[in-house]
Parts: structure tokens; sequence; C-alpha cells
């Protein structure tokens, strides 16, 4: 699940960062009743991404981020869900939804392909 939104949008405020932090705390004991969350990270600011380029033999890296979009990755949840509806109900209840947007994807299963598989 990859949480978009707005950075510049966000309320910053200390009351703004209370009610981010109290709505993400609620969200996580939901997921930890499911059984269903296996990692989550916060992601810095855009304005702290680098990004790297192989161009032949050049690594060619750049301040800020890949693309300049109007929404941007500022987190992620690894879940394991049963079934794509159940992690629907995840991302409607994840708080990033209500101004920004939830990206569902599949990890792809390259356990067949490992050495010695």
């Amino acid at each position: 699940m990859l949480i978009y939104g707005d950075e510049t949008a966000a309320d910053t405020s200390p009351d703004g960062m209370k009610a981010m932090v109290d709505g993400y705390q609620e969200f996580e004991r939901w997921l930890d009743d499911r059984g269903i969350k296996r990692g989550a990270e916060a992601l810095w600011p855009t304005d702290r991404a680098t990004t790297i380029r192989i161009r032949g033999d050049e690594a060619i890296t750049t301040d800020g981020p890949f693309a300049e979009t109007k929404e941007q990755l500022g987190g992620f949840y690894l879940l394991e869900c049963d079934h794509l509806d159940d992690a629907i109900l995840a991302a409607r209840r994840c708080p990033g939804s209500e101004r920004g947007a939830i990206e569902i994807r599949p990890v792809v299963d390259l356990s067949g392909f490992r050495e010695g598989a």
C-alpha cells in the first residue's frame, strides 16, 4: 500500500501533526488486530530525495524526486492480505486516503527464480 499526498498541503502545526499521528496510531491498531501488517515506513519529503540514473558507465545523481508530481510518495505499508478486497478495506481506513491517494500493488513472488529453487 503506497501512500501519496501533496507535501505542501500537510498541516505541520503541532495540532495538525498530533491529529495525523493519532490517526495513524489508530490505523496501526486496526491492522494489528487483523494481523496483516508485515512492515511500514514513513518517508522524508522529496526535498531529501536523491535520484540515481546509470547511463553507460556514468552514474548521474540528481537532488530531488524522480519526477515532478502533484502528489508525492510519503510512506508505505506492507500488508499480507488474502484478497484484494481486504487490501482495499485497509486502504479505505488509512488516514492518507482522506487527502491523498493509496495505491495497492501486489508483491511479485520471485521465489521460483532464486538460486537453488
